[in-house]
């Protein structure tokens, strides 16, 4: 059993590169094809877990996400959720006139100038159905 535990190991290592601790950037986008692919088809594999811990660490880590990061900690956490919502539904900063109102508005407000008010997080709460509080 230790044997083909190892064997198996080395095979999927062989495979999945990121496994065994790659640190090249064609590697970590074969881990994130085959996590898609494995939530698409195969959503109780085990081997997602694993991987989505070695994709977070390559995230973490690479000099390629090391800007993205420092930025991202230092954005407010409600712009920092806004972006993603506009990124996952492909929103542009006139889409969010009725929330928030101007381009320009939306635009200083992404670009921590202005901050979201009461008024703009319970709008965008309501429409993309998410609780108030991951806006503040």
């Amino acid at each position: 059993m230790i044997t083909e535990a190892i064997h198996a190991t080395k095979e999927l290592v062989k495979a999945v590169p990121l496994l065994g601790g790659s640190h090249s950037q064609s590697d970590y986008k074969a881990a994130l094809e085959l996590v898609n692919y494995l939530i698409d088809k195969d959503d109780e594999n085990p081997l997602i877990d694993i991987l989505s811990i070695k994709i977070s660490e390559y995230e973490e880590n690479s000099e390629q996400f090391c800007e993205f990061n420092k930025a991202l900690e230092a954005m407010p956490t409600g712009v920092a959720v806004l972006r993603v919502l506009m990124d996952q539904y492909h929103l542009k900063q006139t889409d969010l006139k009725n929330e928030i109102g101007s381009k320009s508005l939306v635009s200083q407000i992404l670009n921590g100038k202005r901050s979201l008010t009461i008024a703009h997080i319970r709008a965008l709460s309501a429409r993309f159905n998410v609780r108030c509080e991951l806006f503040i």
